[in-house]
């Protein structure tokens, strides 16, 4: 399937979401204790939350700032605080108001790792719908979400 309708969108949105304005930070909250520092529960906790647009939920599993790699924010590493991660994802459902993913495999690699492999579904604002096959590789450190360094082919 081609993306090719909706990269002008992602173009705009990469850009308004990458402004490094300071954002407040949230107040540390305690790791889960359904999850403890098991990165495979920490993994499935983050989707099951993105699924069900809980977006301060969501970032409530991360660190108070954590490294992102993310074509969405170009080519190298960026921080974030949960506050800017909720505006993000704010954004985007604002965009993309049905979009969901579904996970296909959950690869945790030693005490501190797991690997997401997933599908990103959802209709574009002109109607389109799009398919997008991503690949994330999350650290889990203390039961939080350190570093989340996401892959996906931009250019379909």
């Amino acid at each position: 399937m081609r993306l090719l309708p909706i990269l002008p969108v992602l173009a705009i949105y990469c850009l308004t979401a990458c402004k490094n304005e300071p954002a407040k930070e949230q107040p540390a909250s305690p790791a889960p204790a359904s999850t403890g520092n098991n990165p495979e529960g920490v993994a499935r906790l983050l989707f099951e939350r993105f699924n069900r647009h809980d977006w301060e939920g969501m970032a409530a599993l991360y660190t108070d700032t954590a490294e992102f790699k993310d074509p969405s924010f170009g080519k190298g590493m960026v921080k974030q605080t949960r506050a800017e991660t909720v505006k993000k994802y704010k954004e985007l459902n604002a965009l993309f108001t049905n979009f969901r993913d579904s996970v296909i495999g959950v690869y945790p690699s030693g005490d501190n790792y797991v690997t997401v492999e997933f599908i990103s579904k959802g209709t574009a604002p002109d109607g389109t719908l799009f398919e997008l096959p991503i690949c994330a590789i999350l650290t889990v450190e203390n039961g939080f979400i350190s570093k989340d360094f996401t892959y996906y082919d931009n250019e379909q």
